[in-house]
């Protein structure tokens, strides 16, 4: 199946668990990229994401205008008729979806039944796939909604791809089949270098050659930095979910060591998540109540806004991708303190770009931090330094168009061989 809207542009459908959803703004500035590229993107989702994940305009536009296969899926004429659409239309492709939903499970009742539920919503989307005349599907994140874009795809005949962020997919490879997965795929993208070896781990290598690297953007015209009279020097942000796997119970713990030298250092954790009470406690009895501030969920506006009037930004991750709020603290100018993990490195050079410290080392995180508060020079340094790195690493419009480039190639029949936008124009201008 390879077809256009009637404008001519191929229509790609785009599938994640959640969207939008505010901890996944990039998925949301990806699409709207792609579309300023003149590419006809509809997005789906498997779930309807709750209120307090809707912050701002483009939010509430983008939930207006997306398809919900589970709401949908969960009206029972609605369900019939699509599985019934689709024995109409191939009952080869809908009994081998069957077959391949029952192949890929994992061990266990429960597991099968979950496969069955992918199965019913693949049913939904792969008819709403036929409806909108689409030509490529590609899914967000590997686990749950790429088992329902892999069964979607077969029922279908639409060809598709996915992004592998990390880390959460990567704890459970065999049960979400990421070999199967890779192996079926038009093509598979990958965050980093990093997360692509993962994959190669878990595939076999006659499928490596379809494995791409796109990074994680931002627009960094949208962060700058205020001037000096209104920042505050020893304003420390964290960005993240309020959970254990972004370290956050380590930043209350460094900013009440932080405060014997830098008594005026204040920390200000931006998020939400099932810490947060903990946390909000662990505060309290360490005296530190008008030294952070909860906020909760922000907009990207607000976001940009508390980051420019701040200091640094500290993540002391134990496990990550790539973090997008980095990208967004460095296009601030801001230095960053963050762990040498996964992908992290791509990003943050050590006392280039940003300070980087082994995950769970306290000691190291208060050292870190405590030489940034004392050193202006350094955190104008790194901060420069790290600006430049995203702008050129990072640029939303450069991974915007280098998705497309491979959204296009694939549909054509001719994905590019490379695995970088700048490696594919190095190959076409030859030195000499």
């Amino acid at each position: 199946m390879n077809n256009s809207d009637q404008s001519g542009s191929p229509v790609i459908v785009y599938l994640t668990g959640d969207y939008p959803k505010v901890s996944h703004t990039f998925i949301l500035r990806e699409v709207t990229a792609l579309r300023a590229l003149g590419m006809d993107i509809r997005t789906c989702s498997i779930r309807t994401p709750a209120e307090a994940e809707i912050k701002g305009a483009a939010e509430r536009q983008a939930r207006a205008d997306t398809f919900y296969v589970l709401a949908n899926a969960k009206k029972p004429l609605r369900l019939i008729r699509a599985h019934l659409d689709g024995l109409r239309y191939s009952p080869r492709r809908w009994f081998g979806a069957l077959a391949l939903a029952w192949r890929t499970r994992s061990p266990g009742l429960k597991a099968a039944l979950w496969q069955l539920f992918y199965f019913l919503e693949a049913g939904v989307l792969a008819a709403e796939l036929r409806r909108q005349g689409a030509s490529h599907l590609h899914n967000h994140f590997v686990d749950s909604s790429c088992s329902v874009a892999m069964l979607a795809s077969h029922m279908s005949g639409v060809p598709f791809s996915f992004t592998l962020h990390g880390p959460t997919e990567l704890y459970e490879p065999h049960r979400w089949r990421l070999d199967e997965k890779i192996a079926r795929a038009a093509f598979s993208v990958f965050i980093s270098h990093f997360a692509r070896s993962q994959g190669m781990l878990f595939s076999d290598p006659s499928h490596w050659d379809r494995m791409r690297i796109v990074h994680c953007g931002i627009e960094p015209e949208r962060y700058r930095k205020v001037s000096v009279e209104g920042a505050n020097p020893l304003e420390i942000v964290f960005i993240g979910r309020m959970a254990g796997v972004k370290g956050a119970p380590l930043m209350i713990a460094a900013l009440e060591r932080l405060r014997a030298d830098h008594p005026d250092a204040r920390l200000v954790m931006i998020g939400d998540g099932p810490e947060r009470p903990a946390l909000e406690a662990q505060a309290r009895a360490a005296g530190l109540q008008g030294a952070v501030e909860f906020t909760g969920y922000l907009d990207q506006d607000q976001v940009a806004a508390r980051l420019s009037a701040a200091a640094m930004l500290a993540l002391p991750s134990f496990a990550e991708g790539v973090p997008v709020v980095l990208m967004e603290a460095m296009a601030t100018g801001l230095p960053v303190v963050t762990t040498r993990i996964a992908g992290i490195p791509e990003l943050v050079e050590d006392g280039v770009s940003g300070i980087l410290v082994p995950p769970g080392d306290l000691d190291a995180l208060v050292e870190a931090l405590s030489a940034l508060l004392a050193d202006t020079e350094m955190r104008a340094r790194l901060g420069q330094a790290g600006r430049a790195k995203v702008a050129r690493d990072f640029h939303q419009a450069t991974e915007a168009k280098w998705l497309g480039t491979l959204f296009s190639g694939s549909i054509a029949g001719q994905l590019p061989r490379t695995l970088r936008p700048e490696q594919a124009e190095a190959s076409s201008h030859p030195a000499g």
